[in-house]
């Protein structure tokens, strides 16, 4: 019984856990440094090769990740003293041209510190015989070494903020399924949110001159239209006992629709450079600031399902409705309260989306609301209601990312991923059935 309820309480952790350690092994090969990591290499080693003030020429190709590292170690050999006798961004003509000078000077080169990319030029494949007066130069390119691309601190940080979105719409979406409700809406109300963010910036905070108390009101009146879309769907329900299904079906219709009327079918585009602060910026231990802000939220999250009555209602209305209305639980102010969060959250989620691609388009959200749906139930929420977590809702949405990201790197086509999600999708609901017979069966 105790290992069946580690398994109940971890057991999807364990899941991530595993993932991660297959797609490493799938990702594991060769790499090359490259950027200011590559730049940090090729000092250790000038360093240790040639003391403190070897004199070296910096060359770089125009490649993504070249001209920082040339900008980087540039600085870092300066600051230890070293003679840095030119700096080469570009082409091999100019790593030749910064040779020819060099040798007319009479300076001496110890060593040509170049990326892989500018190590393979040809200009530097007879340094002896075709510039004698330079000597002996040493070509140091940087080390190549092993490691998995799965657990590349860029890759992994690209999958948090990729799943940044969906995982913040799903919090509301947990309150919901827990309430023993459903919300197809969300995915169109982040279409909706996003459009009214960029037109609302566009027509009246200023378009790409607006100052950040203009985006902040935009951004606010989006998600705030958003929650009352989603209080509406939640009155529906409560006050005229219209199936959730039916009713965050149609407001999935109602707001895809009103996206598409604003924005008249096109992308709103008129936004300041600083909107990307909320989607793109790294402020905060180089972390991204949507994947700063889902952890906060999560944590808010967290402590309300735990710590407060609210939470303890909203499982009380999911596990049986009869019995939390005769213990004088509120259960369509609970109710409303879940389709409302789920609104704001939505909105909030299109907000992040705009900020993250600098536009506002009513093809945004497009199909999220399966995914975070399957991020819920993946997460160990009972589609019956009733029963959750916050965190295993988390740990659902990462779930889902590293499937789909661990596909990607090992070149698994799209159709062959929609096949794994679904039957992913449906192992979860399955072992959440089999769960549901088993505890009716110990009652009986």
């Amino acid at each position: 019984m105790k290992f069946a309820r580690f398994l109940s309480d971890f057991g999807m952790v364990l899941v991530l856990v595993l993932l991660g350690a297959f797609f490493s092994f799938a990702t594991y090969s060769e790499q090359s440094p490259r950027g200011e990591a590559a730049a940090r290499q090729i000092s250790a080693t000038l360093r240790q090769q040639f003391g403190l003030t070897p004199g070296v020429l910096i060359a770089a190709s125009d490649q993504p990740g070249d001209p920082e590292f040339a900008t980087k170690l540039e600085h870092d050999l300066t600051a230890s003293g070293a003679r840095v006798l030119a700096v080469v961004k570009g082409e091999p003509r100019e790593a030749r041209a910064a040779l020819v000078k060099i040798a007319a000077t009479g300076a001496k080169l110890d060593a040509i510190a170049a990326t892989e990319v500018a190590g393979a030029w040809l200009v530097f494949a007879d340094l002896k015989q075709d510039f004698p007066a330079l000597g002996t130069a040493s070509l140091v390119t940087p080390r190549r070494y092993h490691w998995p691309n799965f657990l590349k601190s860029e890759n992994l940080l690209n999958i948090a903020n990729q799943i940044a979105v969906i995982a913040i719409v799903a919090i509301g979406m947990t309150m919901v399924i827990i309430t023993g409700g459903i919300d197809l809406s969300v995915g169109s109300l982040i279409a909706l949110s996003a459009v009214l963010a960029a037109l609302l910036i566009r027509d009246f905070a200023g378009g790409v001159q607006a100052t950040a108390i203009g985006l902040v009101l935009a951004c606010a009146a989006a998600v705030l239209v958003c929650g009352l879309v989603g209080g509406f769907s939640g009155a529906m329900i409560t006050r005229f006992g219209i199936p959730p299904f039916i009713v965050t079906l149609a407001m999935m219709l109602v707001a895809s629709g009103v996206a598409y009327i604003l924005a008249k079918g096109q992308s709103i585009y008129q936004i300041p450079d600083s909107f990307i602060w909320l989607g793109r910026g790294a402020d905060f231990l180089h972390l991204p600031n949507a994947v700063v802000l889902m952890v906060l939220l999560y944590a808010l999250a967290h402590v309300l399902m735990t710590r407060f009555v609210t939470g303890r209602q909203l499982y009380a209305v999911g596990g049986n409705r009869e019995a939390a209305r005769l213990s004088g639980v509120p259960i369509q102010r609970v109710i409303l309260l879940a389709y409302v969060a789920s609104g704001l959250l939505a909105g909030l989620g299109g907000v992040i989306m705009a900020s993250q691609l600098k536009s506002g388009s009513p093809t945004y959200g497009n199909m999220y609301e399966l995914y975070v749906i399957a991020a819920v139930v993946v997460g160990g929420t009972s589609l019956a209601g009733g029963e959750g977590r916050m965190l295993g809702t988390l740990t659902g949405a990462f779930t889902i990312a590293v499937i789909q990201n661990g596909m990607n790197l090992t070149n698994v086509e799209s159709y062959t991923q929609k096949v794994v999600l679904g039957l992913v999708i449906l192992g979860a609901v399955g072992l959440d059935k089999f769960r549901q017979v088993r505890t009716a069966t110990r009652r009986q």
